[in-house]
């Protein structure tokens, strides 16, 4: 299985290309999109060419999920805590966009080691934006205790209009998945894989992993979630965090899995696909050589007699008889 990787690839790319030739001194302007539509706009400029301005549109939220002022819930305080005196936060944001942050490279740590983590950490900004309210449920799950404001059903957007769900409890966050594709043949392949998902977990060597389930219908911890939120083709998929999923370093790991999963179900669903696609050409093309190695000599002669080009002599001597 191949894990998706929290920072941009892209965005890092051109923060660490600024940082090795400050001296180019170019104007800038450029746009990225990651996967489940987050978008990026990168502007740099001559008059001052240590400042980045990045702009960052997120999915389209559908109803039941909370924002504030066009961004999910403690994602100011995410970026400020993360970014420091490096990131100032624009208001408002430019039109189409969510959030706009001014970044001054010039305030980065002067040993190589931290300030290459808070570039990594700046590329990360999806995961910082994103799964701000998911990382406070778990920070709270860390000390065994619910967030007053975070006591019920919660809808935290991670696609365009589609939204998970979480149930924080004092011992335990149970994570629910709604989980939609479009393309049938997609429908197919993700049920197969989160059954074989569900099988997995429960082999000896991941005792310590999350349980997981998977259900046709919704789970009983979203009878209170909306109708229109419950329209899954390819059925629902939960999973239980308990405090020692979520343990110092684990953290991140946990909240940057969680945030992604739709994803990483539909990048295997892709894989799936594209390896069956040359499997099945590859089939075929044996089956074809097959063929051709059991036709029998004259089969073969009686082709290359019916494609035999005359001579200039030959083509005479039959006019002249």
């Amino acid at each position: 299985m191949i894990l998706l990787q929290s920072p941009s690839r892209f965005l890092l790319q051109i923060l660490q290309d600024r940082l090795l030739s400050p001296e180019k001194g170019i104007d800038l302007d450029c746009h990225s999109v990651e996967f489940d539509d987050v978008r990026y706009h990168i502007q740099f400029s001559t008059r001052n060419p240590q400042v980045m301005v990045l702009s960052v549109s997120l999915p389209l939220p559908p109803p039941e999920a909370i924002f504030f002022d066009g961004l999910p819930f403690g994602a100011i305080d995410a970026i400020k805590t993360a970014y420091g005196s490096v990131v100032q936060i624009l208001d408002p944001p430019k039109d189409g966009y969510n959030l706009t942050m001014k970044l001054n490279l010039s305030k980065l740590p002067s040993v190589e080691e931290q300030r290459q983590a808070l570039l990594v950490k700046i590329a990360s900004v999806r995961e910082v934006v994103l799964g701000a309210p998911l990382r406070f449920v778990l920070k709270n799950l860390s000390a065994k205790t619910v967030a007053p404001e975070m006591d019920q059903l919660i809808a935290l957007v991670h696609r365009p209009k589609e939204s998970f769900f979480l149930v924080p409890q004092p011992d335990k966050v149970t994570v629910v998945y709604p989980m939609r594709f479009q393309d049938s043949t997609d429908i197919v392949l993700a049920t197969s894989f989160l059954q074989e998902l569900v099988e997995a977990r429960r082999t000896a060597g991941l005792n310590n992993a999350p349980s997981c389930m998977w259900s046709a219908t919704p789970p009983l911890e979203l009878k209170a979630a909306p109708a229109q939120a419950l329209t899954a083709n390819a059925g629902f998929v939960t999973f239980v965090i308990f405090p020692r999923h979520v343990e110092e370093k684990k953290l991140d790991r946990t909240v940057w899995s969680l945030l992604t999963f739709h994803a990483y179900v539909s990048y295997h669903v892709k894989c799936s696909e594209g390896f069956m696609h040359t499997r099945m050409r590859r089939r075929v093309d044996s089956l074809i050589q097959a063929l051709d190695r059991a036709k029998s000599e004259s089969e073969k002669a009686k082709k290359l007699v019916s494609f035999k080009r005359l001579s200039l002599n030959e083509t005479r001597s039959n006019s002249n008889s």
